[in-house]
């Protein structure tokens, strides 16, 4: 016990730059795919064929991808048509991309969830689709989806450690070379398990909260 906590005085400084960066990846990331997927969300229930389509195209062949080829493919191939991101631009692009297919669907199902009869007393009144969506819809779906929106979350911290393919230097990768250098693998690793605890428990305890009070409503 006395050797590991020695190790965490020594190592816990190294692993915390990492924790920095994971949780730059984390919510640069978060806010990409929040964004993207509530696009993909609102063209797949506009009506409009070719948009509900597209987006349904899309979703599909990104949640058919592994996200760790989708992280490769931007920030080694996308150089070669002459765009060249850095380490951790790729990493919140890749997984911001990958996420965006499961915020869609999150969003979709929360949409669909609202009454019709909400929408069509809208309309009646004059609402256009748009507005109907903004104040109508969109308000009640966000409460539908924050639970598996909290999950979302809580899986996109612990997949963050997949930029460490594509050298971006977040905990894992940290870990991975202090235990390489040090050949102290329990004590590194327990570490960084520990680390990534901590930082998903406010998570867990939130998406918790969330669940409990849609379960009240």
């Amino acid at each position: 016990m006395e050797g590991f906590l020695a190790d965490a005085r020594e190592f816990v400084p190294i692993l915390l730059q990492g924790v920095q960066l994971t949780i730059l990846i984390t919510i640069g990331s978060l806010v990409v795919s929040t964004l993207l997927g509530l696009v993909w969300a609102m063209m797949r229930v506009s009506g409009v064929r070719l948009l509900s389509g597209f987006s349904a195209l899309f979703i599909n062949v990104i949640r058919g991808i592994p996200i760790i080829v989708q992280l490769f493919y931007i920030y080694f191939v996308l150089p070669d048509f002459g765009i060249a991101l850095t380490a951790v631009q790729a990493g919140v692009l890749g997984l911001g991309l990958a996420y965006s297919a499961y915020q869609a669907e999150n969003f979709r199902a929360a949409i669909e969830a609202i009454d019709r009869g909400q929408i069509e007393a809208a309309q009646t009144i004059g609402m256009g689709w748009w507005l109907t969506m903004r104040r109508v819809v969109l308000p009640q779906a966000f409460r539908v989806a924050l639970p598996p929106y909290g999950n979302v979350m809580i899986m996109m911290l612990k997949d963050s450690s997949q930029a460490s393919t594509i050298t971006v230097a977040e905990l894992a990768l940290q870990g991975k070379l202090i235990a390489s250098a040090t050949f102290k693998n329990t004590s590194v690793f327990t570490l960084v398990a520990l680390m990534y605890l901590v930082l998903s428990l406010p998570l867990i305890l939130a998406v918790r909260h969330f669940e409990i009070r849609a379960r009240r409503r």
